[in-house]
């Protein structure tokens, strides 16, 4: 084979050589040379001995060891462990020693068996102002103030607020046992003249009754001077010094509770209190007594058609580990729920009208003893349904009471069976339109509608006619009738005086367990009214309709479908922005339900 040149080339391969030598270093370029230097010194300016106690400087390993020593570093030094600083020396405890009563027995023996020479001398009559004793000190004058109200009231005085003549004498008592010397037969206290009726037109809640009252109760604590009967004239008549007429007043108004007390009887249009067994007589049989529930400060009883709630009042006696009620709560409950009759519309007030607040029929006070038949109820109740309250026999002789006279209303909430979705939403247009009602006429707040003081029963009935502003309105119930009941923590305005419970003073109410929805609307209120329990604050019963929505959709059980829950979730979340039960009325919910 010849190449191009004409050469002969061999097909034999040429062997290869592979040699491995280090490659001798180049040398830089004038261009490369002053890069390679700063590179250099960049490299000895982060270099640490590991001789030299210095964390090395690396942002990856500082992150890590954040606080710590290098492992490096840490050989080359001599490591010790933190001491811990001694503990303080508590004090010794203290030697028990027992305590000797037996000497301390004999010595007051030994002083008891001494014969007393000289009587100590009695202490000098004094009266502390402000820190500083004063002798001398007489009865703080009155006069004026009592002139005042005397001139202008002529004897009889409104029953605006209870504690009228409190805020006047400022002189807080207890009102005295009936052994004490006032005698309640009807033959020692005068009747007066019944003068307790609320004026509709001017929807106020005015009460006015004689003082004579309180002068036969003084005559009968042996007062030596009778004090005659005053009238229109005036007291310049009888006495020919005003301060002497004040004078043999504030003997008799030195009980506050005993004006109270007086009050009440006047309001329930009595001269002395009944018995128990004398007003359930009126309406049945003994026999035929049933209790029908309960609550923390007083039991319902049967009574024929009608329903009797027994409230024990101004006794010292726990009830249901509570207090008793004052002569002066219930003055303001039982005032309050006359008030609220007029809204029946049985009166020329047609402003507003509405029927679903229960009616009370009656109300007396009462004094003594449960009677037999009324135990045996109670009894009977307590074997079917434990009952948590306190056995009636445990009342003295001397235990006031007071009854209210109510009609049936029917089964409380926490028991009635609803059938379906209409009676529910039936249940919540009537509450609202009662409330919405109230609202407009006195400036009403329930302030306690959970679900036992709301009760139920069915009727022929299939509309329910009430008047709002004068606008006269009618709403399908679907045979379903609904009344409100229990008015003890309630807020009215009557138009001559604000009726309420001042709940501040009843802190235990909202401490109730957290989750509770009962619980939860009263501290809802409370940060409502911010502890103002006397302002008007219509919030409130738009809080008791969220906990009525929240009662059906979580503890009630109905026929209702997803879209039923969802229309009840959406209601509850409007009314969270409403500010009343009126705004509440109408609602988008409740629109299909009113009838033109």
């Amino acid at each position: 084979m010849y190449s191009s040149s004409g050469s002969e080339i061999t097909d034999q391969k040429h062997p290869v050589e592979e040699v491995y030598r280090r490659r001798k270093p180049r040398k830089p370029t004038s261009l490369e040379q002053p890069l390679r230097e700063s590179n250099s010194s960049r490299r000895e300016k982060f270099r640490v001995s590991l001789a030299a106690p210095v964390k090395r400087i690396s942002w990856n390993r500082f992150l890590s060891t954040r606080g710590r020593t290098s492992i490096a570093v840490g050989a080359c030094l001599e490591y010790q462990p933190p001491q811990k600083k001694a503990k303080r020396k508590g004090r010794p405890p203290r030697p028990q020693i027992k305590y000797n009563f037996e000497k301390e027995r004999a010595y007051f023996e030994k002083v008891d068996e001494e014969e007393l020479i000289e009587e100590s001398p009695s202490p000098i009559p004094r009266t502390w102002v402000a820190g500083i004793p004063k002798e001398n000190v007489g009865i703080p004058k009155l006069c004026t103030a009592l002139e005042k109200w005397l001139l202008s009231k002529k004897l009889n005085f409104g029953l605006g607020s209870s504690n009228t003549l409190a805020r006047i004498l400022q002189t807080p008592g207890m009102r005295p046992s009936p052994s004490s010397g006032i005698n309640f037969e009807s033959s020692s206290v005068k009747t007066p003249e019944r003068s307790s009726k609320v004026n509709s037109c001017l929807s106020s809640g005015l009460i006015k009754f004689d003082l004579s009252l309180l002068h036969r109760s003084v005559h009968e604590m042996n007062t030596t001077k009778s004090l005659p009967e005053v009238g229109n004239e005036g007291l310049e008549e009888h006495y020919e010094d005003i301060d002497a007429a004040v004078k043999e007043l504030s003997l008799l108004l030195t009980s506050e509770e005993l004006d109270r007390f007086n009050a009440l009887l006047e309001v329930c249009e009595q001269s002395s209190p009944s018995k128990l067994l004398d007003v359930f007589s009126k309406y049945c049989d003994p026999e035929d007594i049933e209790k029908v529930g309960e609550g923390t400060y007083g039991e319902a009883f049967k009574a024929g058609n009608f329903v009797c709630k027994i409230v024990p009042i101004d006794g010292n006696l726990l009830v249901n580990q509570e207090k008793q009620k004052t002569s002066e709560e219930l003055l303001e409950e039982v005032v309050l729920s006359r008030t609220l009759n007029y809204l029946r519309g049985n009166n020329d007030n047609v402003q507003n009208v509405c029927t679903t607040f229960i009616e009370t029929k009656d109300l007396r006070v009462c004094q003594g003893c449960y009677d037999a038949a009324l135990i045996k109820a109670w009894e009977d109740w307590d074997e079917n349904h434990v009952s948590e309250n306190t056995h009636p026999g445990a009342f003295p002789e001397n235990q006031f009471y007071v009854v209210f006279v109510l009609e049936h209303g029917g089964q409380d909430l926490e028991n009635f069976v609803l059938l379906n979705c209409d009676e529910a939403r039936s249940l919540l247009v009537q509450v609202t339109a009662a409330l919405a009602v109230a609202e407009a006429a006195y400036e009403f707040e329930h302030r306690d509608l959970h679900w036992g003081n709301i009760l139920l029963s069915r009727s022929d009935s299939v509309t329910m006619q009430f008047t709002l502003d004068g606008r006269q309105m009618l709403i399908r119930t679907f045979g379903l009738a609904i009344s409100i009941i229990d008015f003890t923590l309630s807020r009215i305005n009557t138009g001559e005086a604000i009726l309420f419970l001042d709940l501040s003073s009843d802190p235990a109410l909202f401490n109730g367990q957290k989750g509770d929805i009962q619980a939860e609307t009263y501290r809802k209120m409370k940060k409502v009214t911010q502890d103002q329990w006397k302002e008007s604050f219509p919030r409130t019963n738009v809080l008791w309709l969220v906990y009525l929505v929240d009662v059906l959709l979580l503890n009630k059980s109905f026929d209702r479908t997803s879209k039923d829950e969802r229309d009840l979730r959406s209601l509850k979340k409007r009314l969270n922005q409403y500010l009343s039960a009126r705004e509440a009325l109408f609602d988008p919910s409740f629109s299909d339900l009113f009838v033109d």
